[in-house]
């Protein structure tokens, strides 16, 4: 089979020369520059790779070793992309994108990416709502017990998930008017799970993270144990490095 390299991301030229861990199919990874873009890869063995967790935590200890060695500035590519040879990669990517990829570079230099998300339990924060407000209460015991219309019964279901959304935008809020001061971007993406009420990721400068994390503890701490809160401070710059 003919010569195929997976490719994992982009650096600045000069680059990492190589990073400590292998990469997919146990491979080692490799650095090659091409006019002024460094590019970390390996031999490819298969034709095509599946999107398994194995796979793709494999992708991304290649980039967090990159990181972790000091090479901060990077550009991570989708997951599974192989190239024939090195002239495909100067036609397909450079070539048609060098401004792109300089302008990256130059917003992503000096920052990191950190994420946020935040669960709650619906269950709980449905009776908290019950609890605070007299007449949600009344509407939804009305349910119990009464003859309603269909039109009734939908208009106060209705009432109650708004006031519920209602519920939840005010908690996000919170968390963004704690963290968006400390970054100098931020991107929200769509909830993953039913009980995932906010997922975001900020572009925040390197020396900033200490001060970021403080902040996203005292907004949590103000909710005592109502939410769950996942905060990743180091990953590849997904949400940052879109090419348009």
């Amino acid at each position: 089979m003919a010569t195929r390299y997976y490719l994992y991301g982009i650096f600045p030229a000069p680059g990492p020369k190589s990073v400590s861990v292998t990469g997919l199919d146990d491979q080692p990874v490799e650095a090659w520059t091409l006019d002024g873009f460094t590019f970390l890869y390996s031999q490819a063995c298969q034709k095509r790779y599946l999107a398994s967790r194995y796979n793709l935590l494999a992708h991304e200890k290649v980039l967090e070793s990159a990181m972790q060695q000091g090479f901060h500035t990077l550009l991570p590519l989708q997951f599974g992309l192989t190239v024939n040879d090195w002239e495909q990669v100067k036609e397909d990517l450079i070539t048609p994108y060098r401004e792109t990829l300089t302008q990256l570079f130059q917003r992503l230099d000096g920052c990191r990416e950190v994420s946020v998300k935040v669960m709650w339990d619906a269950a709980t924060e449905l009776e908290m709502l019950m609890a605070e407000n007299d007449d949600l209460r009344h509407q939804r015991d009305q349910l119990e017990g009464t003859q309603l219309s269909m039109d009734q019964v939908i208009q106060i279901g209705q009432q109650i998930e708004a006031a519920l959304q209602e519920r939840q935008d005010s908690i996000a809020n919170q968390f963004r008017q704690a963290l968006a001061p400390l970054a100098k971007d931020a991107i929200e993406n769509d909830p993953m799970t039913d009980t995932m009420i906010f997922n975001a990721a900020y572009l925040i400068p390197w020396e900033a993270e200490a001060a970021f994390s403080r902040a996203l503890d005292e907004v949590d701490a103000a909710f005592g144990d109502r939410l769950r809160v996942r905060y990743n401070n180091f990953t590849a710059p997904y949400n940052f490095a879109q090419i348009e």
